[in-house]
């Protein structure tokens, strides 16, 4: 059969697959970083599909199980990334995503990062768009419009000439006005009242506690457990560290948010995506108090907007004005789920963290992030101490 299991034998092809489609490459230390994914061994998933009539991998769809948790039931999920089927095997998409949504163990399938050409496909497999009223949503509060105008310019440019990008490249992209640590500090201290960045990520720390507690509110939420969330941090392949922020209330972290900057073409300015966006009761005032933070340390990383990827009714209604005063992004259901019957209306939020996001961006150049990850060099320190 062509089809089969994604395995280290395939990187150099699969890379090459994400470079005929001008995705992001990961390094051999990134790739095996993914497949050491701790939830994957639990079921033994594979790491993904690809179509192989004998001379490598043509076709590939990645394969990202998430532990969840409900009260103390231990489920399992999966997420699809990185569908990548050349025209010359046109009609092979259908056996990559069959191969996902048939596997075995998993309460949902499901991808939270569809663009618009990837979307049709899904509905065809028996996959809902998902969460209801909110799949077509994406946020993004503008920081920089000047750089967004020039990064739409160039799109316009480049959708005439998509050569001269191929050629070009990054070369045509805006870089950020990077000012070093003191712009850093100084963004640090305007954070709202009661958020602070860089929690301790320890299995003793108060961010600990904070994942005990949300997981005894017995809603359906993906593991973000100490060791799981070190670990998602790690990724070999990001040139800038995470921001993780927390927030507290009469001393207790209450509320915790991570973003990453991101380049969605090699041509577009830096975006801090949030990856998570997480409070205990879906707490508005953290869940504000998070988002504006983020806004306030974006223009001291070079971001041109902060943008919220996945957002669910509930997370919608806490962001409140917030929310309502974001621009709209979007427009197609980028959100797509198979469930298990019983598991429809388990009441599961998910927020960008439940998907790809974190593992699928495309990581600033090097002449950018150079100079950031010297200016940053003591926040990073503080997280590797947590992971260690």
């Amino acid at each position: 059969m062509s089809l089969r299991p994604f395995n280290e034998s395939d990187l150099e092809a699969v890379n090459r697959l994400h470079r005929s489609v001008w995705w992001p490459e990961r390094s051999a230390a990134g790739w095996r970083w993914l497949m050491a994914n701790p939830a994957s061994a639990e079921i033994e998933a594979p790491h993904g599909w690809v179509i192989d009539h004998g001379a490598g991998p043509q076709a590939f769809v990645g394969n990202f199980i998430q532990r969840f948790w409900r009260n103390d039931q231990r489920l399992h999920a999966a997420t699809g990334y990185s569908i990548v089927v050349p025209p010359a095997q046109r009609g092979r998409s259908r056996s990559l995503i069959n191969a996902f949504v048939d596997q075995p163990a998993c309460f949902a399938r499901y991808t939270l990062n569809a663009n618009a050409r990837s979307s049709p496909l899904y509905k065809r497999h028996g996959m809902v768009p998902w969460p209801p009223n909110t799949h077509t949503l994406k946020l993004s509060w503008l920081i920089d419009p000047v750089a967004c105008l020039y990064g739409r310019g160039l799109r316009e440019v480049v959708d005439r000439a998509p050569a001269l990008a191929r050629l070009l490249g990054e070369q045509l992209s805006p870089l950020p006005r990077l000012r070093g640590e003191r712009r850093l500090r100084q963004a640090e201290s305007r954070l709202p009242g009661g958020v602070s960045l860089n929690p301790d990520l320890s299995e003793r720390s108060d961010y600990a506690r904070f994942w005990t507690a949300l997981r005894a509110e017995g809603r359906l939420t993906a593991d973000r457990s100490p060791d799981i969330m070190r670990w998602r941090l790690s990724d070999p392949d990001l040139t800038v560290p995470p921001l993780c922020l927390a927030y507290r209330d009469g001393g207790r972290l209450t509320g915790f948010a991570v973003a990453m900057l991101n380049k969605q073409t090699p041509l577009e300015p830096p975006v801090l995506e949030i990856i998570d966006l997480v409070a205990l009761d879906n707490d508005s005032t953290a869940i504000q108090a998070l988002v504006e933070g983020l806004r306030r340390m974006a223009p001291a990383l070079g971001a041109a907007k902060v943008r919220l990827q996945v957002v669910s009714p509930d997370l919608l209604a806490a962001l409140g004005r917030l929310g309502q005063k974001a621009w709209r992004e979007g427009g197609w259901g980028h959100c797509h789920i198979a469930f298990d019957d019983e598991m429809q209306d388990a009441g599961w939020r998910p927020t960008p963290y439940d998907g790809d996001y974190s593992f699928c961006l495309r990581p600033l150049p090097a002449r950018a992030s150079a100079a950031l990850r010297l200016a940053s060099a003591p926040m990073r320190a503080q997280t590797m101490e947590a992971r260690a």
